[in-house]
C-alpha cells in the first residue's frame, strides 16, 4: 500500500527534540552539526537545552524543526529505507514544506536552514508587532468563516490561513479585523473562536514583503527535481519541476495552508499509510480526523525509527 511522508509546522517544537536520533544515529548528530554550520551558531544546543522561549522564536523554531525532521530522515536512511523506493509522496505543513522539500533532495540541508532562517525573520519583520492577529476557528464550515471574514475586513486584511481538517480552521490577518471575524464565527454557531498566541499574522496578505524576500532568497540557491513528488500547501498538486515548486513556495507565504485537502489527496490517489517525520504528532491527529481510514505513524524517536523500518520493510 502506498505511503505519504509528512513534516511538522511550526508550534510542534519541543525542547529537546532530536537529542535523541542525534545520539542513536551518526547521520542524524551529523543532520544537527550541517544546520549548525550553516546559520553560523549553534541552533543544536538551543534545541536540545533551551530556553523554550528562544527555541519558540519563528527565526529559530523553523530551522530547528527542519533539522529534527532530517535527522529522522537521516536515521531511516542510515538503516537501508530509500525514500525513492518506498514513499509516493512527501507534504508538509507551512515550514514542513521545506522539510519535505529537503528530504527530497530539492535543495541542501544547509540551505534549507538559511532559507528558513531568511523566512522567518522575513515573516517577522513584515507586520509591526501587535499590528496583526491569527484565531483559531473550531466547528463552523469554510463558507461561513470565508463570509465571517470578508465582513469583517472591511478593507482591511482578515483571510482563513490554514484548512487544517477536523472542524479546524486559521484565521489571520489585522488585529481588529480579526477579532471581530472571531466574534461573528461565533455568532453564526462556532464552536470555540480561540485568539493565538502568535508574533506575525503568518499566510495573510500582510506577509507580502515576506513573500518578496523569499523570492529573492530562492531565486539564489541551487534547486533540483526532487525524486519523490512534493504535494504543495497552496495548490494541493504534486510538482517535480524546480522552477513551479519555488513559485509555489513564494505564494504560501500570503496563501493558505490546504492540509485537509491534502490529506483528502492523498487518499484519493492510493496512499493507505502516512508517516509523520520529525518533533510531534499533530499532523498525525489531523490526518485520523479527516480520513478516519487512513493509516497514521510517527518518526520522532529511535524507537519510532525501528517501527518504520519494519513496517515498511
Amino acid at each position: 500500500m502506498a505511503v505519504a511522508f509528512t513534516f511538522p509546522g511550526q508550534g510542534s517544537q519541543a525542547v529537546g527534540m532530536g537529542k535523541d536520533l542525534a545520539d542513536a544515529f551518526p547521520e542524524s548528530r551529523n543532520i544537527f552539526e550541517e544546520v549548525d554550520e550553516a546559520l553560523g551558531e549553534n541552533l543544536s544546543k538551543l534545541i536540545w537545552e533551551g530556553p523554550e522561549e528562544r527555541l519558540t522564536l519563528t527565526a529559530n523554531a523553523q530551522p530547528a524543526l527542519m533539522a529534527v525532521s532530517l535527522a529522522a530522515i537521516r536515521a531511516l536512511e542510515s538503516r537501508g529505507l530509500s525514500l525513492r523506493d518506498k514513499v509516493a509522496y512527501v507534504a508538509g505543513h507551512s515550514l514542513g514544506e521545506y522539510s519535505a522539500l529537503a528530504a527530497a533532495g530539492f535543495v541542501s540541508v544547509a540551505d534549507a536552514a538559511r532559507l528558513l532562517r531568511i523566512r522567518g525573520n522575513a515573516m517577522q519583520a513584515a507586520v509591526p508587532a501587535g499590528e496583526g492577529a491569527m484565531a483559531a476557528i473550531i466547528g463552523l464550515e469554510q463558507a461561513d468563516v470565508d463570509d465571517a471574514c470578508a465582513e469583517a475586513a472591511k478593507g482591511s486584511v482578515c483571510q482563513i490561513a490554514n484548512d487544517n481538517g477536523g472542524g479546524q480552521l486559521v484565521i489571520s490577518g489585522a488585529g481588529a479585523a480579526v477579532e471581530l471575524a472571531a466574534r461573528l464565527c461565533m455568532e453564526k454557531g462556532a464552536k470555540r473562536a480561540l485568539m493565538l498566541q502568535v508574533s506575525a499574522p503568518f499566510h495573510s496578505a500582510l506577509m507580502a514583503p515576506a513573500a518578496e524576500v523569499m523570492r529573492e532568497a530562492l531565486a539564489e540557491v541551487t534547486k533540483n527535481a526532487p525524486f519523490v513528488p512534493v504535494v504543495s500547501n497552496v495548490s494541493v498538486t504534486p510538482s517535480s519541476d524546480p522552477d513551479a515548486i519555488a513559485r509555489r513556495l513564494v505564494e504560501q507565504v500570503t496563501g493558505r495552508v490546504r492540509w485537509r485537502e491534502t490529506v483528502e489527496w492523498f487518499g484519493a490517489n492510493g496512499i493507505a499509510t502516512v508517516y509523520e517525520v520529525g518533533a510531534g504528532k499533530v499532523l498525525s491527529g489531523l490526518a485520523r480526523r479527516i480520513n478516519r481510514d487512513m493509516a497514521t505513524g510517527a518518526v520522532g524517536t529511535p524507537a519510532d525509527v525501528d517501527a518504520a523500518l519494519a513496517a515498511l520493510a
